[in-house]
């Protein structure tokens, strides 16, 4: 989910292979031109946002980013990652134009869980990061030789960013950030630059982590939950090697995505995180105190929450996972008698 700073309209993305976007006076309409997508378990449509700095009353043209799960040879599938024109010439319709593949997972793997690949850009507009999730392959997290189980810093164009921390090892090496992560599903900047994500854990464990150039983040080596099958995994305690999260959960909250909190109809939610989650379904709210984080409140929700945005006026919309009668709904949350 998106919104259009210029205009407030929304765009949404469906895991098939769909963009709808709604009109601020509820109008429904459809994007064309999007990619052809491996869709299946966790793999499908994925992210979208927009470019830095290009606004504007009236939504003509825009220069979108998007990520899908990618088919592959053999079985194999991966992230994808492609820049457009998205050019909307009446209030029904859009579409994509000159799309081109900037970036993909390195190397495509069986499986079709944990891609990740959400996208944000710095506060300055000149980087591009992305959650490149393990795929559920454990062990290629700590190999710099790919990105799996990485965050990733390009350039716009998809190129790696100069001064990435491990350039000197060739490609694509030269493309991450920081390692060790399991599967991310939120990745944004605070109000003072600072790069955050939330990501889920195995049997418990969930994280929200303070992202740091060049920092391991431990996965599968580390981490504060179990494997599914009941083994232990050391946790950060244990391995003080690694970059220790400044939250993690357990029980699990299984995060969908997050905002930082930055409008005037929840004064006192300035500067903190709103966490969308599924296991039980709400939102967590989170103060951030520097490099460190607590959770301060739960507000319960009737179905699994998979995505959250803010209004320009403050307002917080949010997006129901599933496909059933009472399910899938996007909604808007003011306070009482706004």
């Amino acid at each position: 989910m998106a919104i259009d700073r210029g205009t407030g309209v929304i765009f949404v993305t469906e895991k098939k292979g769909r963009i709808r976007f709604v009109e601020p006076d509820g109008r429904i309409g459809t994007v064309s031109g999007v990619p052809a997508v491996d869709y299946g378990g966790q793999g499908g449509l994925g992210d979208f946002v927009f470019a830095p700095g290009e606004t504007g009353n009236r939504l003509d043209r825009r220069t979108v980013y998007l990520s899908w799960a990618e088919a592959g040879t053999r079985n194999t599938r991966g992230a994808a990652v492609g820049k457009a024109t998205m050019v909307c010439e009446d209030h029904s319709r859009c579409d994509l134009q000159d799309l081109t593949v900037i970036w993909r997972q390195d190397p495509k793997v069986t499986g079709r869980g944990h891609y990740s690949h959400r996208l944000t850009f710095s506060p300055d507009g000149k980087y591009l990061f992305i959650a490149s999730g393990d795929r559920q392959k454990l062990a290629p997290a700590q190999d710099l030789k790919n990105t799996l189980g990485t965050i990733v810093r390009l350039l716009p164009d998809g190129t790696p960013a100069p001064g990435n921390p491990f350039a000197d090892k060739g490609s694509p090496s030269d493309e991450i950030w920081s390692f060790g992560h399991r599967n991310i599903l939120g990745l944004k900047f605070d109000d003072q630059g600072q790069l955050w994500d939330v990501e889920h854990g195995p049997a418990g464990g969930d994280e929200l982590n303070r992202v740091r150039k060049g920092a391991n983040f431990g996965w599968p080596e580390a981490s504060n939950g179990k494997h599914y099958n009941g083994d232990p995994i050391p946790d950060h305690a244990q391995k003080p090697e690694f970059a220790e999260p400044a939250i993690s959960w357990n029980p699990v909250i299984a995060p969908g995505d997050m905002v930082f909190y930055s409008g005037d109809l929840f004064a006192d939610w300035n500067g903190q995180l709103l966490i969308a989650a599924m296991r039980p379904g709400g939102i967590v709210r989170v103060a951030i105190e520097q490099d460190s984080a607590r959770e301060v409140a739960r507000y319960k929700t009737e179905n699994r929450i998979r995505a959250i945005e803010q209004a320009n006026n403050g307002a917080i919309w949010v997006l129901e996972d599933g496909s059933g009668p009472n399910e899938g709904r996007l909604l808007k949350l003011t306070p009482p008698n706004h």
